[in-house]
């Protein structure tokens, strides 16, 4: 998935704060919905790869249920963690088992984590 990775990096949209990431959604009958970061002069109404990818499933149909790997690779560090608003998407729309992949895409260092482990005491929906 690496390759893929890398292959995406020039679709990223990072003018402003030069900070490509990536993201490919793997779910389990072997689909992929690929993620981007779009950058807009307005922070706020840009998006991050992670979420670019999860709502690219969801609106060809997919479900929480349906998803079995995040792989997520940045041009410009490391590795490379969601930031806050993508690990509150992660928490409501994805399972919380869901296997997340870090790629640093200049070495062969992959981390996993789930969203379990990315978000303790969190809050949700059934704190509603």
């Amino acid at each position: 998935m690496k390759q893929e990775l890398i292959k995406l990096i020039k679709n990223t949209k990072s003018m402003y704060y030069n900070f490509p990431v990536v993201a490919i959604l793997e779910c389990y009958d072997g689909k992929t919905f690929n993620g981007v970061n779009i950058e807009t002069s307005s922070p706020a109404a840009g998006i991050c790869a992670e979420r670019c990818a999860i709502y690219s499933a969801i609106a060809n149909g997919y479900d929480k249920k349906d998803f079995k790997t995040l792989h997520i690779g940045a041009a410009s560090c490391e590795i490379v963690y969601p930031c806050m608003i993508c690990r509150q998407t992660l928490l409501d729309l994805c399972p919380e088992n869901l296997d997340i992949a870090l790629y640093d895409l200049d070495s062969e260092k992959i981390e996993h984590t789930t969203i379990k482990e990315l978000t303790p005491n969190s809050f949700s929906k059934e704190d509603l």
